[in-house]
């Protein structure tokens, strides 16, 4: 390890632009390539899934018939391709056609259910083969939720003599604990869950592969565990958050940290953002009209500039607070506003959606495909933003949505805890709309405080260039990574190179 420059892997299932289904994704485009910024070397690690074109983004196949030894029962071989992200950070694709790429007949599915713990234990060993053949000589690797959580448990076990990965540290990145192997967890009979501490069951027996918990493994093992937000971080730890890992976390409570997502102000800038029909910032806000009159148009609502639109861009999950919106839809679509929903999800949420504009055409519109240009479209367009997650470990949404001036009514948890703070009229403190209970009167009253709020015009504008002009970029959230990965080659070095000499 040099002094100043880190030689960094990140490993995950999905970096955008190349595969994406949530914030992950984002956070693996934008952090390498800040820490990039940083003069660091860094590297990605993902799967080449069926669905991604090589000759879209240009990837050169760099290793061919690389043979995978699993166990005794079974050998693999895999590609890797070499590509870049946005030009500056090089991202290596496992290409193994028999079961990480294959097409399970999902069209642009990443994840099967119960294939995938095969999988990613394939992507696990692969990435860690590959890194040797490419002597990338790395520092520390940092892998990214449960999809690479074997690869701490491989390094602390069967790898912890071999001279080239026995100095290698691990970082384990949680980003949702609720998600911590192929199949739910909560579907594993009790008497059927490992403890995490045995050999990895032979690949010939595929119920004993289906049944590997590679959180709880990659918790065990990992020198050091982070979350994506210092409140979560907290929460994690305890048993109404901690998916039952809570106990096995506060073991390794002082190896635990959390840093806040960031987002990348390059991409999420309304001034030059070219899927906008008027781009502004904070100085020009009557452009921030003329979205919002255009969304109104194009979903063939009342185009109208004095009427609050509120807007939603996350999926259609019951973890992000749907069923609070269900059980206040009535009296909310009562009051002078109209609701946005853009995002895709269960389908009975989904079917709920489109019931209800239906119903409500003047009021309510459903866009249940979602993309990044039609996120835009409603951050641009609408004044107060719907984000009242049951849990968040982080939430990006929040943070585009202060970007773009639509200020977030957000429930008190994780990283909109962190990010989020309740507005005060009378000191004109604060940047959104917070409840603490997690229940749908207590979301209907933080919704009426903003549209009570919204009726005070200049006030109103304030509190949007406020928040339009904080800082959330991954600059601050990189140099906190670095300082991370330093302590964590640290804690390596001291508790397990020196424990083998």
């Amino acid at each position: 390890m040099t002094t100043n420059k880190l030689n960094v892997v990140l490993a995950a299932s999905e970096v955008d632009p190349f595969s994406k289904t949530g914030g992950m994704a984002d956070v693996l485009r934008s952090l390498p390539k800040a820490l990039k910024q940083m003069g660091h070397n860094v590297s990605v690690f993902t799967p080449l899934y069926n669905f991604i074109d090589p000759n879209k983004y240009n990837l050169t196949k760099i290793i061919k018939n690389k043979q995978l030894i699993i166990d005794s029962s079974a050998t693999v071989s895999f590609d890797v391709w070499r590509g870049e992200i946005d030009g500056v950070v090089p991202v290596f694709f496992i290409e193994e056609k028999k079961f990480l790429s294959r097409d399970y007949g999902q069209d642009k599915k990443i994840y099967t259910g119960n294939f995938d713990n095969a999988r990613f234990l394939i992507f696990n060993l692969a990435v860690i083969a590959a890194i040797k053949e490419l002597d990338l000589k790395p520092d520390i690797i940092q892998c990214h939720d449960w999809q690479t959580g074997l690869i701490p448990y491989f390094l602390h076990t069967k790898l912890k003599t071999d001279n080239y990965f026995n100095k290698v540290a691990s970082l384990y990145t949680i980003h949702n604990l609720t998600f911590q192997m192929g199949n739910n967890w909560w579907e594993i009979p009790l008497e059927k869950r490992e403890d995490g501490t045995g050999p990895i069951p032979s690949f010939s027996n595929q119920e004993g592969i289906r049944l590997i918990n590679f959180a709880k493994r990659a918790i065990r093992f990992t020198d050091i565990i982070n979350t994506v937000s210092e409140r979560y971080a907290e929460e994690i730890m305890t048993k109404k958050f901690g998916n039952t890992l809570h106990h096995l976390l506060k073991q390794r409570k002082n190896r635990v940290f959390g840093i806040i997502n960031g987002i990348d102000y390059a991409d999420w800038n309304p001034a030059t953002d070219p899927g906008l029909v008027a781009q502004y910032d904070y100085n020009n806000l009557a452009n921030k009209t003329k979205n919002k009159l255009y969304l109104q148009k194009f979903l063939g609502l009342p185009e109208d500039p004095t009427i609050p639109v509120i807007g939603w861009t996350s999926r259609l999950t019951e973890q992000k607070g749907i069923e609070l919106i269900i059980k206040i839809i009535e009296p909310l679509l009562r009051m002078n506003i109209q609701l946005v929903i853009l995002g895709e999800g269960t389908k009975r949420y989904e079917d709920f959606f489109k019931k209800m504009s239906k119903r409500h055409p003047k009021k309510i519109a459903a866009m249940l495909n979602f993309d990044n240009r039609k996120e835009t479209m409603v951050l641009a367009g609408a004044d107060i933003f719907l984000l009242p997650s049951r849990f968040e470990p982080c939430g990006l949404a929040q943070l585009k949505s202060l970007r773009y001036g639509a200020i977030p009514v957000v429930h008190a948890v994780g990283g909109l805890a962190d990010t989020i703070s309740d507005y005060n009229p009378k000191t004109e403190s604060g940047n959104g709309f917070v409840f603490k209970a997690y229940d749908p009167y207590d979301l209907l009253a933080a919704i009426t405080r903003a549209l009570e709020n919204h009726k005070h015009r200049d006030k109103w504008l304030k509190l949007v260039r406020r928040g339009m002009r904080q800082s959330y970029d991954w600059k601050i959230p990189a140099r906190k990574y670095i300082k991370l990965f330093r302590k964590t080659i640290k804690y390596h070095l001291d508790h397990h190179v020196k424990n083998q000499s």
